[in-house]
């Protein structure tokens, strides 16, 4: 066992944990934070996407133990979060979510790519989308409610 210390959605933990649990069995199995979901458990579906320092990040990849010292963003931790709070609305508004098993990754990735500034064209919403799959949707609507939530939140990027 490891002792690892961090912050999640802006509260310290501390935990002893098993040198090879990954990041996202920590989230959901230890914090009880089940809105990181897991899909492919190989970083190839978006579907585990947290913030790790800022930085989106796969946490079935990231062993729990690396992120000692860290601060981590889950899906449950944007409350008050102006950009998630209009991507939520755009998402409900254009019909971008079907079974929502990718949903809380792609809310993650599209408030990234609206930070970025890369949400001014279709091809720049794709590209930042890339490693998030959906099963249901086609894109058409997700692309779309990204691109209205950046006009809503201009200054964001």
């Amino acid at each position: 066992m490891t002792a690892i210390r961090m912050h999640i959605n802006g509260v310290e933990v501390a935990d002893d944990v098993p040198p090879r649990l990954s990041l996202a069995d920590f989230l959901r199995g230890r914090r009880h934070l089940t809105g990181t979901h897991l899909g492919c458990e190989h970083g190839v579906c978006g579907a585990c996407t947290v913030l790790i320092d800022g930085e989106p990040a796969r946490s079935c990849l990231m062993l729990a133990v690396a992120c000692d010292g860290r601060e981590i963003e889950t899906i449950e931790g944007f409350a008050g979060d102006r950009v998630m709070e209009v991507l939520r609305r755009s998402f409900h508004q254009h019909h971008a979510l079907q079974c929502g098993y990718c949903t809380p990754g792609m809310l993650i990735t599209a408030r990234d790519v609206i930070l970025r500034g890369r949400a001014g064209s279709e091809r720049g919403i794709r590209d930042g989308l890339a490693g998030n799959i959906c099963r249901c949707t086609g894109y058409t609507n997700i692309v779309t409610a990204i691109a209205e939530a950046a006009k809503e939140v201009p200054d964001a990027g």
